[in-house]
């Protein structure tokens, strides 16, 4: 039996998420995977027992990778605006440093993989953000609202900026750079609408 090479399994995981990104899952296959990384379609076969395995195990890591990060010197106790703040930062810097893993996320978040992959992703992130919500609004720092309209206010606005960085251009055409002055001109207007 072959043993696994982890240089070579960081170069099929890469391939696999480069081209899941350039062709979509549709456009996306184990004999091209095996091609573009350099490697025979059996060492393919001892990483992953098949395309879904490999496809659900990449979002999976990429999961865990981006709310990990998250998680980074948060809690679900923090004052809601110090909080925020620090989601957005960890947010911000993970996507702003891992663009392709993210671009592999959105692929995988419209496809029929997504629900299996965010469960087994999101675990322990969820439990903390919606404590980290309740937390919030059980002390008044923030105005009650509905989850999905929390979600939507609280990260729509940097989750826009960061695609226009991730395209460096605005809406207009016009060049953009996500800076630290423009992303906290943002996060205070969602602070206005989600304080009391």
């Amino acid at each position: 039996m072959r043993t696994r090479d982890t240089n070579k399994e960081d170069i099929v995981k890469q391939k696999a998420i480069e081209m899941l990104v350039k062709q979509g899952i549709e456009g996306f296959g184990m004999n091209r995977l095996a091609k573009e990384s350099g490697v025979s379609v059996a060492t393919l076969y001892i990483y992953y027992a098949d395309k879904d395995d490999l496809i659900k195990k990449i979002g999976i890591e990429i999961g865990h990778n981006f709310f990990g990060e998250m998680m980074k010197d948060f809690s679900s106790d923090m004052p809601f605006v110090d909080g925020l703040r620090k989601q957005w930062d960890n947010r911000a810097h993970f996507m702003m440093k891992n663009m392709n893993e993210v671009a592999c996320w959105e692929v995988l978040q419209n496809s029929s993989y997504s629900d299996y992959i965010v469960q087994e992703s999101i675990k322990d992130f969820k439990n903390t953000m919606i404590n980290f919500f309740q937390n919030a609004v059980d002390r008044k720092e923030m105005v009650p609202v509905s989850k999905d309209v929390f979600w939507s206010i609280a990260y729509g606005p940097l989750y826009s900026l960061l695609r226009f960085h991730n395209k460096g251009k605005s809406m207009g055409g016009f060049p953009f750079s996500l800076t630290p002055e423009v992303q906290n001109e943002a996060f205070n207007l969602v602070i206005k609408a989600l304080t009391p």
